[in-house]
């Protein structure tokens, strides 16, 4: 039973990647291109009509996009990993409550600071766009750091194993300044560490980033 995992470097298909091998499923890359041809792009756009990574193909063909979704989706499927808390349980609705705050806020914040020219169309607007972006950010890192001090502490963010919502913020933290987290959002930084230090994610953060 294998899953197809479209993707590419430096995108959101890091996060799933990582959770892929922290549950131990059987599962292979398709590499999208960051620059396709047209038939390139309209064979992607048939899996995903959106042309946007990261897409998993579940083993009888079921197509999913959206990351938190795929995450999601792969903690129920193999429920022994302990990817998510349990279904119906208050410590469930405070982990999907942030992951869909990481996704709605940061993920898309960032794409407007990474790619600013693609959300105007005034050439002149670029660089306030991305500016905005870059405080819009920043300031959503420093409530979950409220957050962090306040319920999680020195563990991961849903207890003593890494869980889906650990694995986003993981993969978030590598497109913000490093130095810039650490100054302002120490807890963060340091859950971010803890994560990193995980066996399973290291050849992952070593594909993307080394």
């Amino acid at each position: 039973m294998t899953y197809r995992l479209y993707g590419r470097r430096q995108t959101g298909s890091m996060a799933i990647e990582a959770a892929l091998n922290l549950i131990g499923a059987e599962w292979q890359l398709e590499e999208v291109a960051s620059d396709p041809s047209e038939a390139e792009r309209a064979a992607f756009q048939r899996i995903n009509p959106r042309g946007q990574v990261p897409v998993l193909v579940h083993p009888d063909g079921t197509v999913i996009s959206e990351g938190p979704a795929i995450l999601v989706h792969l903690a129920d499927a193999f429920p022994a990993a302990g990817l998510v808390p349990v279904p119906g349980s208050t410590a469930r609705a405070r982990h999907d409550r942030w992951l869909a705050f990481f996704h709605a806020n940061v993920y898309e914040g960032m794409l407007r600071e990474f790619y600013a020219d693609r959300y105007t169309d005034d050439p002149a607007g670029v660089s306030a766009v991305q500016s905005a972006a870059t405080s819009y950010v920043r300031r959503h890192f420093q409530i979950f750091e409220a957050e962090v001090a306040a319920r999680i502490g020195k563990g991961f963010c849903c207890g003593d194993r890494v869980a889906a919502l650990d694995i986003y913020i993981w993969m978030l933290c590598f497109w913000l300044e490093d130095g810039w987290l650490a100054a302002n959002c120490p807890e963060m930084h340091a859950l971010w560490l803890r994560t990193r230090a995980l066996p399973a994610l290291l050849p992952v953060e070593q594909a993307h980033f080394g």
